[in-house]
C-alpha cells in the first residue's frame, strides 16, 4: 500500500509547535492500524519546523488562526504545487471548546478519502429523488463525543464504505469505527453530510442531524466552499517561512 507524505505547518500562535508535534504518533497510529485497512489509504506525517518550508511534492494540513488568516495567506485547499492541503483553524475550535486533536484527526481522515472533494455516493430516496452524498467520512460523526483515544490523544469516529452503501439491512454490519451508526447514511447527534441536489436546482445544502435539510452557508476556504466553488477560485496556497528562535 502507497503511503502519502503529509506535512504538517503551524501558522498560528494558538498552539506551540511541541504541542503539535508530540500527537503526530497518534495521528499516524489511527491511519496505518485503523483507517488503512479500511479505506486503502495510508499516510505519513513530518512537522515542518521553522526555518524552512514545506515541500513541494508532499501534501500539507496548515494550523491557522481563523478563515480570515486562510484568505489573507491565500489558504485554500491546493498547495502551491496544485496538491491536496488540509486546514485545522483553530479560533473557532478555541471558541467553541472543541478539541482540536479531533478536529486534525477528521480533516487528516477526510483528505485521505477524497484528496480532490470531488467523490460522492449516489443515492436513490423513496420518493424516487436521486441525490449525491459528499464522500466526507467524518461528518456523520464528527462530534467529540463519539472520538475515540490512542495514547491519551483524542482522534475522529470516521464512518466505513458501508456507510455510503444502501443495501446494507443487517445488524452485523459496521458502518463506523466506533460501532455508534446503525445503519446507511444515519447521523449522529452534532453530525451532518453535504448533499447535491441537481433535479430541484437547490444544488448543495447540508443535512444536519437535529433540523430539516436546508442550504449551506459557506466556510471560506472550507470543504463544501469547494463543492460550490469552481476550479478557478481554487487559489494555491503559500506558507511563509518563519524564522527560526535560538
Amino acid at each position: 500500500m502507497l503511503q502519502t507524505r503529509i506535512q504538517v505547518i503551524n501558522e498560528t500562535d494558538l498552539l506551540k509547535d511541541d504541542e503539535i508535534r508530540v500527537v503526530l504518533p497518534a495521528m499516524e497510529t489511527q491511519v496505518h492500524r485503523d483507517f488503512a485497512q479500511v479505506w486503502g489509504v495510508d499516510a505519513e506525517l513530518e512537522f515542518v519546523e521553522k526555518g524552512r518550508g514545506p515541500d513541494k511534492d508532499a501534501w500539507w494540513i496548515v494550523f491557522l488562526k481563523n478563515s480570515n488568516q486562510a484568505g489573507a495567506l491565500g489558504y485554500h485547499m491546493v498547495t502551491k504545487a496544485g496538491l491536496p492541503l488540509g486546514k485545522v483553524i483553530m479560533e473557532p475550535i478555541t471558541q467553541d471548546g472543541s478539541s482540536w486533536t479531533n478536529t486534525f484527526s477528521h480533516e487528516l481522515l477526510e483528505m485521505l478519502a477524497d484528496p480532490d472533494s470531488n467523490l460522492v455516493a449516489y443515492r436513490q430516496l423513496n420518493n424516487g429523488k436521486l441525490v449525491l452524498h459528499a464522500y466526507e467520512v467524518c461528518d456523520p460523526c464528527e462530534d467529540d463525543s463519539y472520538g475515540y483515544k490512542i495514547d491519551g490523544v483524542l482522534v475522529s469516529d470516521f464512518v466505513y464504505p458501508s456507510w455510503f452503501e444502501s443495501f446494507h439491512k443487517g445488524a452485523s454490519t459496521q458502518f463506523d469505527y466506533g460501532g455508534h451508526i446503525s445503519r446507511p447514511f444515519q447521523l449522529l447527534p452534532g453530525g451532518y453530510i453535504d448533499i447535491f441536489d441537481a433535479a430541484s436546482g437547490k444544488g448543495w445544502y447540508m443535512r444536519n442531524a437535529r433540523v430539516p435539510a436546508r442550504s449551506a452557508p459557506t466556510t471560506p476556504c472550507s470543504r463544501i466552499d469547494l463543492r460550490h466553488a469552481p476550479r478557478k477560485r481554487w487559489r494555491p496556497s503559500e506558507v511563509r517561512v518563519r524564522p527560526r528562535r535560538e
